[in-house]
């Protein structure tokens, strides 16, 4: 008798463990994000004028809205820079009633809107075309969709606003562009 009470009570604390998991799970399921630009199409090059190139502006950008979403969070980068990973352009704390960007969104623009700028690895708070130093490189604009604002300040680094914004992400989408030199 002690050991069947014993084998229930393990047994039943194991099925509350599996229920706490099982909802833990559907309550961070992310829901995808269709990214797009009117500039090039996903997996072709990126216009000359969107490069160091040309006019080294950022192309237009268009994302499903997601139920819920405080903000969003735009990341660019080249995974195929030479040393690390390269980041072009960290826009956040865009209001979630925006779903779009026009092209040349610059600093005027995007604060007038509310965003905020992170700090590229140009060492700048603005877009930075991709210019990579030798053949096909990837370019990924990455579209995150967050339950909540993100208390941080104009100027921070990658790493830390994708620390902080983890928690929170219930959307997420990209759109993959290349270019060569």
């Amino acid at each position: 008798m002690k050991f069947f009470i014993l084998f229930f009570l393990i047994f039943s604390s194991c099925k509350k463990e599996e229920r706490k998991v099982e909802r833990i799970v559907i309550e961070k399921k992310i829901k995808r994000i269709q990214v797009k630009s009117e500039a090039f199409n996903n997996g072709e090059f990126i216009p000359k004028k969107y490069t160091c190139d040309g006019e080294d502006i950022s192309p237009p950008l268009e994302w499903t809205k997601v139920e819920g979403s405080k903000s969003y969070v735009i990341v660019v980068d080249d995974p195929d820079a030479p040393l690390k990973r390269w980041i072009h352009w960290i826009v956040f704390n865009i209001p979630p009633n925006i779903n779009s960007l026009p092209e040349g969104a610059d600093k005027n623009y995007l604060n007038k809107i509310g965003a905020k700028l992170g700090l590229n690895d140009f060492g700048k708070l603005e877009y930075g075309g991709p210019c990579p130093p030798g053949g096909v490189h990837r370019y990924y604009f990455k579209v995150f969709a967050l339950r909540e604002k993100i208390s941080a300040e104009e100027g921070i680094e990658e790493k830390e606003l994708m620390n902080l914004i983890g928690d929170y992400i219930i959307g997420k989408g990209e759109l993959l562009g290349k270019y060569s030199r």
